[in-house]
């Protein structure tokens, strides 16, 4: 679970990124359409997206020719939750202190 919580808060690092994830909060939008507000090559637009993906932040999915993506809003909550989450039994705070003293 440490994997997946530095891989979600390491994409969340990015302001290209953040930004991107705002976008999507609108709705479903193709990569080009992602693309088109930012000064920057498709190409490097979509490297952001392997990323956001991987994490799991979002998901693509292709409709017809067109590349897809959609945010997933679970994957913020969750990491916002189990970042914030206070342990409240003793398994809990050796797993707490397990994970947050690794890097």
């Amino acid at each position: 679970m440490a994997h997946k919580l530095n891989q979600i808060f390491s994409a969340l690092a990015d302001p290209t990124r953040r930004d991107i994830l705002i976008l999507l909060l609108e709705d479903d939008m193709a990569v080009t359409d992602i693309a088109e507000p930012f000064d920057m090559s498709l190409a490097a637009i979509s490297k952001h997206l392997i990323v956001l993906n991987n994490a799991g932040l979002i998901l693509q999915e292709r409709r017809g020719r067109v590349k897809w993506c959609k945010l997933d809003a679970e994957a913020i909550y969750e990491a916002f939750i189990t970042r914030h989450h206070k342990p409240v039994n003793k398994e809990e705070r050796q797993s707490h202190n397990l994970l947050y003293s690794s890097h």
